[in-house]
């Protein structure tokens, strides 16, 4: 019988991307290299340089939590594999082979093992990693289930980091993990394949789940328009269809949705930027108080506002049962005012779903957002230059300037 890193790298290996494959990667290249740059004067900088490129790639595109996920695997695609692939010299295809593979893994590992605390992003960005990496290299279908072997030890990662460095770091660590075991399975290195398998068993997954057949990467991406987790996106996205109200006059906020729609907001009472990403309470204050929620609204100074925080308690919060994804059923916002009257919303997509997809002019608006002056140079990025550019603008402070800054 087959095992599950021979299917995959036997499928990734014979890819041949269709059109709408290749929209996509491009979509995912411009978006994760705006938000990669959006992080260039991050902190989580000023640690990155003992990582390989790659791995401070995956980091800075993800540490903002502005990067494109995948749906049904509840899986930062992008983060992983577009600077897994970049960094091999790889091009759309090593992408869209290592989305894929992560797109794929991931629906095997199924909700359950998101909803256990693993970050999927994690556990099926290590080996997704390697396949990148390796196709990039020209490596054959024997030589990719080796180097998704190799990768099996890194698949880790829990959602307890979310709120710290650690989150955008950890996911740093698989991309360069995955590298690592594909340029190892390139020299030589042997393993047995079969660990994939028992690996996807004891954290949880299935098999039997595994479909190699439809597109790229089934199911699309969602694009996000907030920089913050997306289980906050829609919640935002209704709250802003109440346009107008005075954020005074709101004597109550109470909020019904899915409670496996909250699975990742562990942070009712956030006392950090990072951890307002991960804030329904604060995420719904900070809408009210800003309009559009953006960059300025997840610093530390916007999270400790005495007005955002008298907000955020007024929230209540009501799990209805079930769910098996941030977009569960629907989320509904109603808001008691001052006067007793009640003002009411209630969403099922957010803009940017995958099944709806940001126009051009919305991408291009986030982009310029992201990037500054930057921007029209991202936006003429191809597939060839995009290594280059993130070697230019966005390598490492050297450690001198790091230990100059402490």
């Amino acid at each position: 019988m087959t095992s599950v890193a021979d299917r995959l790298a036997r499928w990734a290996v014979t890819l041949q991307p269709s059109a709408n494959d290749l929209a996509l990667s491009d979509r995912a290249l411009l978006d994760t290299v705006a938000v990669a740059t959006a992080a260039r004067d991050h902190p989580i900088r000023e640690l990155l340089g003992e990582m390989p490129e790659c791995g401070a790639w995956s980091t800075l595109a993800h540490v903002l939590d502005f990067d494109d996920l995948h749906m049904e695997s509840t899986a930062h695609l992008s983060a992983v594999c577009v600077p897994a692939a970049l960094a091999a010299g790889g091009d759309a295809r090593a992408y869209l082979a290592g989305a894929g593979v992560m797109s794929r893994l991931g629906v095997a590992l199924g909700w359950s093992h998101y909803a256990a605390g693993w970050h999927a992003t994690c556990t099926a960005g290590a080996p997704a990693a390697a396949v990148a990496t390796a196709v990039a290299m020209g490596l054959d279908a024997e030589r990719i289930a080796v180097a998704m072997a190799l990768a099996v030890p890194a698949a880790g990662g829990v959602q307890r980091a979310f709120g710290t460095a650690a989150k955008s770091l950890q996911v740093g660590f698989a991309t360069d993990a995955g590298a690592r075991a594909a340029r190892l399975a390139a020299a030589g290195a042997t393993a047995d394949p079969g660990a994939v398998e028992q690996w996807l068993t004891l954290v949880g997954g299935d098999p039997e789940r595994l479909d190699t057949t439809g597109p790229a990467v089934p199911g699309g991406l969602a694009i996000k328009l907030f920089p913050c987790c997306y289980a906050l996106q829609r919640p935002i996205s209704a709250m802003l269809e109440l346009a107008d109200v005075d954020a005074h006059r709101v004597a109550r906020i109470v909020v019904r949705t899915p409670s496996a729609t909250l699975q990742p907001l562990i942070h009712s009472r956030p006392s950090t930027g990072l951890e307002g990403k991960f804030s329904l309470e604060y995420a719904l204050a900070a809408a009210l108080l800003d309009g559009r929620p953006g960059f300025d609204s997840f610093t530390d100074d916007a999270v400790a506002r005495e007005a955002a925080r008298d907000l955020a308690d007024r929230v209540d919060v009501i799990a209805t049962p079930g769910g098996d994804g941030l977009l569960s059923g629907t989320t509904a916002i109603e808001l008691e005012l001052d006067d007793g009257s009640h003002l009411n919303a209630a969403l099922e997509l957010p803009p940017g779903a995958p099944t709806s997809p940001p126009a051009p002019a919305d991408l291009q608006t986030k982009v310029a957002g992201c990037a500054g002056d930057l921007a029209a140079e991202i936006s003429s990025l191809t597939w060839a230059g995009a290594a280059d550019f993130l070697r230019d603008r966005l390598a490492p402070y050297p450690a001198t300037r790091s230990a100059s800054r402490g």
